[in-house]
């Protein structure tokens, strides 16, 4: 059953996936709901644009799975929240699972669930807290044939970042992927290296499970579909991109090009024009 989910999330002409990740609400973190103040609009433009899949919350879901049709886009659902996002690591640190997440999955109809793996400078407890969670998780989605992505987040220093920011140095990220690889993941959701020419080593030790890129913070056109370029000549299987889409003045466009990108071979200047 894993398999035709996957089916679903993934395009068949390319084997490639673009996941818009709209979750950002569910870390109760000041400035995440800039351009998705209103949910129902912003999942209609979504819609509209056609992306492969739409990253949602149990409470969410709803606005993309009320929509009629066989052609709009497949649910991802992210099933962990956690309040380690902000300027300062909190005293009491937290990354809570929602109970029974791979039957609220099967039950709203989503073609995957979302999980993370958090490595935080001086925060090995929430490291211990998202691998319990993963193993839990497991489980339930092998009985469910739920495929699970695990997202695992290389943090860089609060002290030196100034708060949630990526850390990418190419080992770090390797050797966690290899971690959720390990524990089970059927797809990998991965920081970008900051040398693109050195992802293929990411790929590599993912061992054919598929990498899926995330996008990071808002950054201009051409530097993102330049990034995006270089990651799939590395051999990624996809991207999951939310604010360089959710908060772009045209998401719809940046959708296309984008798609453009992953599925039909356009090149950045193509690309750009489709914007």
């Amino acid at each position: 059953m894993k398999d035709y989910r996957l089916k679903r999330l993934f395009n068949a002409k390319s084997g490639r996936c673009f996941d818009v990740a709209v979750d950002h609400g569910f870390f109760n973190e000041p400035g995440f709901l800039k351009g998705i103040e209103s949910m129902p609009k912003t999942i209609e433009t979504l819609v509209a644009a056609g992306p492969d899949a739409i990253q949602l919350t149990v409470g969410q879901a709803r606005h993309l799975q009320a929509i009629a049709g066989r052609l709009k886009p497949s649910l991802v659902l992210r099933v962990d929240t956690a309040n380690i996002y902000g300027k300062a690591l909190p005293d009491y640190r937290f990354s809570a699972m929602i109970e029974e997440a791979a039957l609220q999955a099967v039950q709203l109809d989503a073609a995957c669930v979302c999980v993370n793996l958090f490595q935080i400078p001086g925060a090995p407890d929430v490291t211990g807290q998202c691998v319990d969670n993963i193993l839990r998780l497991k489980v339930d989605c092998d009985r469910y044939g739920m495929p699970m992505m695990v997202e695992p987040l290389v943090f860089a220093p609060n002290d030196q970042a100034g708060g949630y920011m990526v850390d990418g140095d190419v080992v770090k990220i390797m050797h966690l992927v290899r971690q959720a690889v390990e524990l089970g993941a059927d797809i990998i959701k991965a920081d970008p290296t900051d040398d693109v020419s050195l992802y293929h080593q990411v790929v590599e030790t993912a061992g054919g499970i598929p990498v899926l890129v995330r996008g990071g913070g808002r950054v201009p056109d051409r530097e993102i579909l330049e990034r995006t370029a270089g990651l799939l000549g590395q051999g990624v299987h996809g991207i999951v991109y939310g604010r360089n889409v959710i908060q772009h003045e045209k998401p719809a466009g940046i959708t296309r090009a984008l798609m453009a990108m992953l599925h039909d071979g356009a090149g950045v200047d193509e690309a750009l024009g489709l914007i």
